[in-house]
C-alpha cells in the first residue's frame, strides 16, 4: 500500500496531488491563467496572455506534483528524486551520497530511515548552481535523525533557482521511513551521510526515486 502520514499534502488542483508549501507559487499563476482564458475570446491582449500564463500554470503543476509512493524495503532509502552526483568517503568514516535534483524532478523529500528528528537547522548561504562545488556553502537545512543505525545526517541544499526550503516536521518528531519531511522549491541537491560500515548500493549517474531507491547494500 502507498505510504500515508499526517504530513501528506491535502492540496489538490485539477486532480493533481500537490506538495505542501506550493500555494504561494501556484495560486497566482493558476488564477492568472484562468482569468486570461476566460477573457481571451473578447480581447486580443488577453488572448496573447493566455498562452504563456497557461503554460506557466501547467509547469507549476508539474513542478509541485507529489505522487504517492510504494515505499521500498531496506535500511536506507533515497530521500530525493534525482541523479547521484557524487559519492564521497568522509574523514569520520561516513560516506556522503549527493543527489542532484533538476527542476523536472519531484521536489518533495522523504525520510531515509524511520526515527526521531533530533535537529532541523537552517543555515543561510548563497545560491550558486547545485552542481557547483561551491554549492556546499549555499542556503541549506541540516537534518539529524536518531535511527536504528545511529545518527543520520541529511542536508537539503538550495540552488541557483531554488530559493526556499520548506521543512514539514519540527525537531522531536517521530517519522516513518519514506514519510514526507520537506520541500525544496524548483530542485537543487540533497546530501545524505551513510554511517561507517554501510556499503553504498548506488553509483554516480544513477537515477534515484525518493522512498523507492535503496542506497545501502546488505
Amino acid at each position: 500500500m502507498p505510504h500515508s502520514s499526517s504530513s501528506a499534502p491535502r492540496d489538490r488542483l485539477l486532480g493533481v496531488r500537490l506538495a505542501r508549501g506550493a500555494s504561494p507559487w501556484l495560486l497566482p499563476t493558476v488564477a492568472t491563467a484562468a482569468v486570461s482564458l476566460t477573457r481571451a475570446r473578447r480581447s486580443g491582449r488577453w488572448a496573447a496572455l493566455a498562452v504563456p500564463s497557461t503554460a506557466l500554470a501547467a509547469g507549476m503543476l508539474w513542478f509541485f506534483r507529489d505522487p504517492d509512493r510504494e515505499i521500498a524495503q531496506g535500511r536506507v532509502i533515497s530521500p530525493a528524486d534525482g541523479v547521484v552526483q557524487s559519492i564521497m568517503p568522509w574523514k569520520d568514516g561516513r560516506t556522503r551520497v549527493a543527489i542532484f535534483m533538476s527542476p523536472l524532478n519531484v521536489h518533495v523529500n522523504r525520510a531515509p530511515l524511520a526515527g526521531t528528528v533530533t535537529s532541523v537547522e537552517h543555515i543561510p548561504g548563497g545560491f550558486v548552481p547545485a552542481f557547483n562545488k561551491e554549492s556546499e556553502n549555499n542556503e541549506r537545512v541540516v537534518w539529524h535523525f536518531d535511527t536504528e543505525l545511529g545518527d543520520i545526517e541529511m542536508v537539503q541544499i538550495a540552488g541557483a533557482v531554488a530559493r526556499r526550503i520548506v521543512p514539514y516536521v519540527p525537531k522531536d518528531t517521530k517519522v516513518e521511513q519514506g514519510e514526507r519531511i520537506g520541500l525544496i522549491r524548483f530542485g537543487s541537491r540533497v546530501d545524505i551521510y551513510l554511517p561507517a560500515g554501510v556499503e553504498v548500493a548506488v553509483e554516480v549517474g544513477q537515477p534515484t526515486t525518493a522512498g523507492v531507491t535503496r542506497l545501502d547494500r546488505d
